[in-house]
């Protein structure tokens, strides 16, 4: 497998060494040879899938920097990878992670899984009013209250919610 990546960073990633671990362990257990991911950030969970799937495998990364935009749009706008990504990963923009989540259930197979990173934003979406909380918390604060509700009520996939790091939702798609 090849690999480039440059990767700016401007802080720690939300994904902490423990979500890192828990990733890893899913991509051995589901033998995942073919994934996705959309937001880069730092380009640590990117880096760590690199590093876990079969020398063989693939990955598909894709950020709002538009040049990474460009390298990825034909890849994902081939009709070949419909149902045939094995995994995927998210930690993009809060306001289209339901945009993300109807794509994605096109692009990853039947038993396939997706994780959402930060779904438990800080701890806010417990609260009924953000407004005690960080400011950045409160920008997407109601697009993840959304997001969770939308998630929760889907039938095409299993989900649970874990409290690592900041939060993740693991989908496997029944149908």
């Amino acid at each position: 497998m090849e690999l480039t990546v440059e990767v700016v960073s401007d802080g720690p990633s939300g994904l902490l060494q423990n979500g890192g671990q828990f990733i890893a362990l899913l991509l051995k257990l589901l033998n995942v040879k073919k994934t996705i991911e959309v937001g880069i950030f730092t380009g640590y969970s990117l880096l760590l899938t690199a590093l876990t799937i079969p020398q063989e495998g693939k990955i598909i990364a894709i950020d709002v920097d538009r040049e990474a935009y460009e390298i990825g749009l034909p890849f994902i706008r081939k009709r070949e990878n419909e149902s045939s990504f094995d995994f995927a990963f998210v930690d993009a923009d809060q306001a289209n992670l339901k945009n993300y989540h109807e794509r994605l259930l096109r692009l990853v197979r039947v038993g396939g899984v997706i994780v959402y990173d930060n779904t438990l934003w800080g701890g806010t979406v417990a609260l009924a009013d953000p407004s005690s909380s960080h400011e950045l918390r409160q920008f997407a604060w109601e697009d993840m209250i959304e997001f969770n509700k939308m998630i929760a009520g889907d039938p095409r996939v299993d989900t649970s919610q874990v409290a690592l790091g900041d939060g993740m939702t693991i989908c496997r798609r029944i149908c």
